[in-house]
């Protein structure tokens, strides 16, 4: 794995779902599967794994370390392995955040702590004191409309100033908000976290993508990044524009319910959602099975 200094985790990263059995248990041998697939097949630089397409909200904190560890066995030589461990709890953040570290993950990912909506100053103190907790570099994730509140640029800004925080997963998609950060910190990662948003976020300094359609499409995404890189960006809107239909059409309900749906139909390691999600439904399926054929990526 080669290391690039404005691209810490690479260009293409799938927050990967959570294979599991009929009975809801934690498929350890799907996940290893699907994370080989993903990075052998997809053309991932990089899994997050235990996060809000992993269904983190409903596994325990010894399941997430008994997914990490499968994962990283599995393909932690040849990709990154990001874990998720934001909660809207500091303390059990940074336990799980040390849980990630032992089980030999090579970043953290934290999100924004929801339903809590803590001030900017205290937004501030929760990243930078996960960051001090662990050895390891880190991406904040930036998703006002799950966890009600945005970071604000200042607030950037000087989470950037942090040697470990070393970019952030923007699902806010404020380009004006990613200009002002990076004139300061040029060297700070946008990550896009919308996966249609990708290519504008790479016209103002972005780096690559987070993505969950990139279960299905990481060659495809990737090679619209390489094409930006490249100076074709007429290539690069090609694919943009090709690949929108199942960009857009994986968030038609919870991408993870639509993730798994895919990859159950493809034979490959999936199952069920837990509850409260709700497994796609044949209209669904249907759905999306148009969005993939409209996008050149047939289910």
């Amino acid at each position: 794995m080669t290391q690039d200094v404005r691209r810490p985790f690479g260009r293409v990263i799938t927050a990967m779902v959570t294979p599991m059995h009929a009975d809801h248990s934690i498929d350890v041998d799907g996940v290893s599967r699907l994370a080989e697939y993903l990075v052998d097949e997809q053309g991932n630089d990089a899994l997050v794994i235990n996060g809000t397409a992993g269904e983190a909200s409903t596994t325990s904190d010894s399941e997430k370390e008994t997914i990490l560890r499968a994962v990283v066995e599995a393909v932690g030589g040849r990709a990154k392995i990001l874990a998720g461990v934001g909660t809207n709890n500091t303390a059990h953040t940074i336990e799980l955040a040390r849980q990630a570290e032992k089980a030999g993950v090579h970043g953290l990912l934290v999100v924004t702590p929801y339903y809590n909506k803590p001030p900017q100053s205290g937004l501030l103190k929760h990243f930078t004191t996960v960051a001090d907790s662990t050895g390891l570099p880190m991406l904040v994730y930036d998703i006002p409309h799950r966890s009600g509140i945005p970071i604000a640029t200042e607030t950037m800004l000087r989470l950037a100033e942090h040697e470990r925080i070393v970019g952030v997963k923007d699902a806010k998609v404020d380009l004006v908000a990613q200009g002002t950060v990076l004139r300061r910190h040029p060297d700070f990662a946008y990550y896009s976290g919308e996966d249609a948003a990708t290519l504008p976020v790479l016209a103002v300094g972005g780096v690559g993508v987070v993505g969950t359609s990139t279960h299905l499409n990481g060659n495809e995404t990737k090679a619209m990044i390489e094409a930006f890189d490249s100076g074709d960006h007429s290539a690069a809107l090609q694919l943009h524009l090709r690949l929108l239909p199942l960009f857009t059409g994986i968030f038609r309900t919870q991408g993870t319910i639509l993730v798994k749906a895919a990859m159950n139909v493809r034979g490959l390691p999936g199952g069920p959602v837990r509850l409260p999600l709700a497994d796609a439904t044949e209209a669904e399926l249907a759905q999306l099975r148009s969005d993939c054929a409209d996008a050149g990526v047939p289910l």
